[in-house]
């Protein structure tokens, strides 16, 4: 089963028939809000915003765990999430849609892992390829089905958050070799790979990078969310078709 996790500007998905909202509760606390159970285009899917329905919860204070865990124990054997970065790369450009294939993670203080018990074994979840291959070529055929453009590959940035970054740390991020900037794709990847999820994101790029484009003096936020809002349509008719994607 599919699991959706939406992002900015994708609180609900419209194209989706509820049949029931649920409120979970875990061993990691609380999840960012009630799932939603129900069919897109006939097929099972599990929605849930990553940042509450009112966009209330800071990418910092997402309890990524709790949602993952709560994904799997409910069936989804696939997570797509939808993401909003920051274009760095010049061809990343505002309502571009990208499928990411490496991550580099900045971030500090969250909950990263779920092996934090002394006297239990652990593992060490492979990172060599943060995304599941079979995943992303889904999205990338979907796209092409749905007739929206979509870039394949780029390196994921994500910082701490909530604050926006300052030129000269996007210049850093550059140099180590980002192409977007975003705020929750780590530890949410991570996880996902200790689960043994098929994950990948789909990142809508709602504005330039700060010292980039006509970000150059400084980002507009209110921009950056009807850039997101109106790519939102693309990424459903995306997911739509993902649904009927077979993984060959």
């Amino acid at each position: 089963m599919l699991a959706i996790i939406g992002g900015r500007g994708l609180t609900q998905l419209a194209n989706l028939k509820i049949t029931h909202r649920q409120v979970m509760r875990t061993p990691y606390g609380e999840p960012s809000g009630a799932f939603l159970f129900g069919t897109l285009d006939q097929h099972e899917v599990i929605f849930l915003a990553r940042h509450g329905y009112g966009h209330t919860i800071p990418p910092h204070l997402v309890n990524y765990r709790a949602n993952l865990w709560v994904l799997r124990e409910q069936g989804a054997t696939k997570v797509i999430s939808v993401a909003t970065v920051g274009g760095i790369r010049a061809d990343l450009k505002p309502g571009v849609i990208v499928v990411p294939d490496q991550i580099i993670d900045y971030t500090h203080g969250r909950d990263a892992t779920y092996f934090e018990a002394r006297d239990k074994p652990f593992s060490n979840a492979d990172f060599t390829f943060p995304y599941s291959a079979t995943l992303r070529n889904q999205i990338l055929r979907s796209a092409k089905t749905a007739k929206q453009p979509c870039i394949d590959g780029g390196v994921y940035a994500t910082t701490q958050g909530p604050r926006l970054d300052s030129i000269a740390e996007i210049n850093r991020y550059e140099r180590d070799g980002a192409d977007m900037v975003g705020m929750t794709g780590m530890p949410e990847t991570a996880l996902a790979k200790e689960l043994e999820l098929d994950y990948a994101t789909i990142a809508v790029v709602a504005n330039y990078a700060a010292g980039r484009g006509d970000s150059a003096k400084g980002i507009n936020i209110e921009t950056v969310n009807a850039t997101a809002s109106a790519a939102m349509e693309r990424v459903r008719s995306i997911l739509e078709c993902v649904v009927n994607c077979s993984d060959d």
